[in-house]
């Protein structure tokens, strides 16, 4: 399967092994995803800033999370099903805003960026994500059971 892009590029996206399409992820704030509900999409400063919403795959998150978002409290994960986002889905390499992800992130990796706003239906699951005593984050349990 493939996702068509606005011009004719063509992006592989990852499937599992029945075929179905792996879920990506994205870290807010449960304020901003209440406020996507009522505007009906979520959108990011980065979709203003850098054109695009960072999102990460399930082995991306931990790497993600402990770089950018250490200690913050109130945040949620966005589990999004990639085929039902209305807004170009593109894996590219990590795009660092800063420093902090020195070492944690691998540059080689692909990460899928939504070049629109993910409108609210493409969410699937919505999980909370607190750090723990430390600051530093865990999957939740919900996954790994």
């Amino acid at each position: 399967m493939r996702l068509y892009l606005e011009s004719s590029d063509v992006v592989p996206v990852i499937q599992i092994g029945n075929g179905e399409m792996t879920m990506i992820y994205h870290i807010t704030t449960r304020q901003a995803w209440q406020a996507a509900q009522e505007a009906g999409s979520y959108t990011a400063t980065s979709l203003k800033s850098e054109g695009f919403i960072h999102c990460s795959t399930l082995e991306q998150i931990l790497p993600v999370a402990n770089s950018f978002y250490c200690g913050q409290q109130g945040l949620i994960l966005l589990e999004i099903a990639p085929q039902a986002l209305q807004a170009p889905l593109k894996w590219e390499a990590p795009a660092h805003p800063s420093s902090q992800a020195a070492g944690t992130i691998d540059d080689a990796q692909q990460f899928p960026h939504v070049y629109g706003v993910i409108n609210v239906d493409a969410v699937q699951r919505v999980i909370d994500f607190p750090p723990q005593a430390d600051g530093t984050f865990s999957l939740p349990q919900s996954f790994v059971d």
